[in-house]
Formats: C-alpha cells, sequence, structure tokens
C-alpha cells in the first residue's frame, strides 16, 4: 500500500466504529504519540493476539515491517514532516495485518488489508 501524506485522513474513524480500544499509548521509543490504539473487530478476531503486541512494539519503534523499499521511505519522511504511518505485519499463522497511526498521532489502528 503506497501512502499519501495526508494529514487529515478519515480511514481510522470508519474502522473505530467496529472494533476495540487496545489502550492509550504515551510517546514511542521512535518519538512519536501512538494516540488512541483501536483493534478492527476482524483483526481482534483473526490475529495471534500476543503478534499483535509484538507488531505494535515494533510499528513504536520505528520498525516498519514487511512494507517495501518505498513505503519505508515514505514512513522516514512521514517522522520528519508529521504525516500519516504505516506498516505491515505477520502474525504467527501468516496472517497479514497493518498498523496505521493517523498524521496527528490521534489514533493507531490494526486492521486486516480487507479492512481498509
Amino acid at each position: 500500500m503506497k501512502q499519501k501524506h495526508e494529514k487529515n485522513d478519515q480511514t481510522t474513524n470508519q474502522h473505530e466504529a467496529r472494533g476495540s480500544d487496545i489502550a492509550k499509548a504515551p510517546t514511542t521509543a521512535a518519538g512519536f504519540p501512538l494516540g488512541r490504539v483501536v483493534i478492527t473487530a476482524n483483526a481482534e478476531r483473526e490475529l495471534v493476539r500476543d503478534d499483535v503486541a509484538a507488531a505494535l512494539n515494533r510499528h513504536a519503534a520505528g520498525d516498519w515491517g514487511e512494507c517495501g523499499a518505498e513505503d519505508w521511505a515514505e514512513n522516514d519522511l512521514s517522522m520528519r514532516e508529521g504525516f500519516r504511518l504505516f506498516s505491515v505485519y505477520r502474525d504467527r499463522l501468516g496472517a497479514k495485518f497493518w498498523i496505521i497511526t493517523e498524521a496527528d498521532r490521534s489514533v493507531t489502528t490494526i486492521l486486516l488489508p480487507s479492512d481498509y
């Protein structure tokens, strides 16, 4: 998924209504706040919870997982410029999922690609 530099993306708001809160997280080791952490209902049902927690820690540390080189570079730019952050991971069963932190850093959403 190629990122777009949008500061007012409404993607997460659509998912919040269907998912559940995980936590309100402080600023990460990479220096950005996660905001309110939510997970979509599909992701919560299908993913291995421990793997989601590990991926969230990697995202918070600035490890963007399996995203391609172009998206990795976009995330590095987004860290400097305040755009949306996008990571790609897989759980131990091979299920791919995304973690997106919105540009305003108010919400981080964990979702399946099919939830997008």
